[in-house]
């Protein structure tokens, strides 16, 4: 099975992980998966506390999975060594917490996923780059012409050919025209997110994440 929730930030919410809000995990092995969509925040600080709650999701019975938000310390992730797992890059924070890496297209348990971190902190005048966030919360032009390659290898060429008549990629200015064009462009089942702190279906198909743990 593959689970869902929204932002973490560190030791904030790891509570909704405990056995008494998430009972359904003495059935879960490690061909199960929680995928935190954003704001994960336990590659941050990189502090005694945020180790041991690595430690402590280490132990749990599934695989924790992660999307970067913006409160995470990109710096860190991307100086780990970049892996392939179930066909799209990663970062193994341990063995049992891995980052998805943005732009992958990744088929776990027969189902296709298309990831796509970062997000604008728009408090960064009050933090301190470098301590407290990081240039590279925001995607790169090759992070997003890297997504639109992985969506061409396993989308017809069709498919492809609108999402390029939709989008130039180096003209890009924002994140969200990104996902606005994957929106127009791009076949798809469901779109999960975080980062905005609710949770409710915005409609059929997109499903907005926080304290929520949903079944994909």
């Amino acid at each position: 099975m593959i689970f869902g929730t929204g932002d973490c930030h560190g030791a904030m919410s790891m509570s909704k992980f405990n056995m008494t809000n998430f009972p359904l995990q003495k059935e879960l092995t490690k061909d199960d998966y929680m995928i935190v969509t954003g704001d994960f925040g336990l590659v941050f600080s990189l502090d005694k506390e945020e180790e041991y709650w690595l430690k402590w999701l280490h132990k749990k019975s599934y695989i924790t999975l992660f999307v970067d938000g913006n409160h995470e310390h990109h710096d860190k992730l991307d100086s780990l060594p970049v892996s392939i797992w179930n066909g799209g890059k990663v970062h193994f924070i341990n063995d049992n917490v891995i980052h998805l890496m943005r732009g992958q297209v990744f088929n776990i348990n027969g189902t296709k996923i298309f990831t796509f971190g970062g997000a604008d902190s728009i408090d960064k005048m009050h933090r301190v780059e470098g301590k407290s966030w990081w240039k590279r919360e925001m995607p790169s032009n090759k992070e997003y012409e890297e997504g639109l390659d992985n969506l061409e290898k396993c989308n017809s060429q069709s498919v492809f050919e609108k999402l390029m008549a939709g989008l130039y990629v180096k003209s890009l200015t924002s994140i969200n025209k990104y996902f606005e064009v994957l929106e127009e462009k791009l076949d798809y089942k469901q779109w999960y997110f975080g980062h905005y702190y609710e949770d409710r279906w915005i409609d059929e198909k997109h499903r907005l994440i926080y304290n929520d743990i949903v079944m994909l």
